[in-house]
């Protein structure tokens, strides 16, 4: 009976043991050793009778009229609530190096293009310097408010300087209308990860952003590295901006992808790290195709992302499939802004480009069909395969919001142009076979297509990848190619201007 009633004790003490834990972890971190650590490494006889109750009931009201001047209020705030408003930092950092440590990372955060007053770093170094004076601070109240200012001023600068860092200031689905790329962004838990490190200067240290691309630009900004053509200005604003998207989590992970550029107008398949097809595009036509705003002149209107019509947005996704021989479904604008209005010009020019006429789903003989006072909206148009197709023989299928694909062009003049933004925003290959047999490989599937985009009586194909391929479009204007050299190319879409802007705003 003895035995049994043991047995149970110890069952029960096991069942909660874990219980206990949890909530002896979640008690309020005594620090009775407070005023001796501090008096110690301060020698401020004001420190002697400083108490943790004392703090913590000071730290709760700056706490509280401080939160408008935070980044992150309603995450510090829980923070340091579940501490039981320890000061954390001080107690744990200040004497350790860390604080002064971090304090100088802050003060280079121009290497970056950051400015260090974003962090606050001269209100920091003026309340770390009232702490290495003995005679620095006064009393006992004003030690608590000397340490609650400086807890509040450094766990707010770390967190924005960790995110900074890891996922940008600017977070581009807010500034751009057609940004469609995934992008992690941090979350709660990995803000207050930087609060609770046991070295700041080991954590500081192994979030410096390390990829060759983020170096080769930071060395360029540092050395004031001026471009070929452009100001020193132009070329430190263009760096700062690319910096900036080198810094979001957006970049492939995949080991094989195809990346596109829109202000390069080139394609590339990536694996394993390295490129193994390039090609030029033709992309959407941009709002800044003749360069009248540049990053450093440029009206206040081009700060807000106001795109014209016809670009090509910024994505990623998955090439899923090929239409060979595809039917070109002409969209509602350009079939009222364009096809119409060449009909309506010339009264063969429908037949000869094989478009055909469409009225309530039934096809529809367009020369019993007045096109100067037709109705834009009663039609709609169907551009049949063949050569004068606008999709060329073969277009790479991938889901998104935008509509666009990657396809062939019968158009290849425009492949001889140095700016190629001249689509309605779907990107066109300078070699699209190449690809084909990139994602395809050699075998039946690939030699169909090849013989479907040669047959003189072409009929719509579509063949499905063995394995889907991400896609990923992008918008870079400045990158150091694989010599190390950087390349610069125009702000066709003013996206440079606009991110520019909101970094400002940031306050960089």
């Amino acid at each position: 009976m003895i035995f049994r009633s043991a047995k149970r004790s110890a069952l029960t003490i096991l069942f909660f043991l874990p219980f206990i834990f949890l909530t002896l972890q979640g008690c309020k971190k005594k620090r009775p050793e407070m005023a001796t650590i501090l008096y110690k490494k301060t020698h401020n006889k004001v420190f002697n009778n400083v108490t943790p109750e004392g703090f913590s009931e000071v730290f709760k009201h700056v706490l509280d009229s401080a939160k408008s001047t935070l980044a992150y209020p309603r995450q510090i705030a829980a923070f340091y609530e579940q501490n039981d408003y320890d000061a954390q930092l001080v107690m744990d950092h200040l004497f350790n190096s860390d604080l002064n440590t971090a304090a100088a990372w802050f003060m280079k955060a121009d290497e970056h293009g950051l400015n260090p007053k974003m962090f606050r770093t001269d209100e920091i170094r003026a309340l770390l310097k009232k702490f290495d004076d003995k005679k620095g601070i006064k009393t006992v109240n004003e030690a608590y408010h000397d340490m609650a200012e400086l807890e509040l001023l450094f766990a707010n600068s770390l967190i924005k300087y960790s995110t900074a860092l890891q996922y940008g200031i600017v977070n581009p689905k807010k500034i751009y209308v057609r940004y469609y790329t995934d992008a992690k962004l941090p979350d709660t838990a990995t803000m207050m990860q930087v609060l609770q490190t046991r070295s700041i200067k080991n954590y500081l240290d192994s979030i410096q952003p390390k990829t060759p691309q983020y170096v080769a630009l930071q060395k360029a900004l540092t050395n004031n590295y001026q471009a070929p053509g452009l100001s020193p200005e132009e070329t430190k604003r263009t760096i700062i901006a690319n910096l900036e998207r080198l810094r979001w989590k957006n970049k492939p992970s995949e080991n094989k992808y195809v990346i596109v550029n829109i202000p390069d107008y080139t394609l590339n398949v990536v694996e394993n790290g390295h490129p193994v097809l390039n090609m030029k595009v033709c992309d959407g036509e941009g709002r800044n195709k003749t360069n009248a705003n540049t990053i450093v002149n440029y009206h206040d209107t081009a700060t807000v992302d106001r795109p014209f019509p016809r670009e090509t947005p910024q994505l990623n996704s998955l090439i899923h499939s090929v239409d060979v021989n595809p039917v070109w479904n002409i969209p509602e604008s350009i079939a009222s802004k364009e096809i119409m209005v060449d009909a309506a010009k010339d009264r063969y020019y429908l037949s000869n480009k094989g478009i055909q006429v469409y009225k309530n789903g039934k096809l529809v003989d367009d020369q019993d069909i007045d096109w100067s006072t037709a109705k834009k909206d009663e039609y709609e148009f169907k551009q049949k395969p063949g050569d004068d197709n606008s999709l060329g023989k073969i277009k790479f299928l991938f889901t998104n919001k935008s509509n666009v694909y990657l396809h062939d062009t019968p158009a290849k003049s425009a492949f001889d142009l140095p700016a190629r933004d001249v689509s309605h925003g779907c990107v066109r290959l300078g070699e699209p076979q190449q690809l084909a047999l990139n994602l395809f490989g050699p075998g039946p599937k690939y030699n169909l297509i090849v013989k479907d985009m040669a047959s003189d009586r072409p009929d719509p194909t579509t063949i499905y990848l063995p394995k889907k391929v991400p896609v990923y479009i992008t918008y870079v204007t400045c990158w150091a190619d694989e010599s190390g050299t950087l390349q610069f190319r125009q702000d066709v879409y003013g996206l440079d201007i606009v991110l520019y802007a909101n970094l400002l705003k940031a306050g960089i």
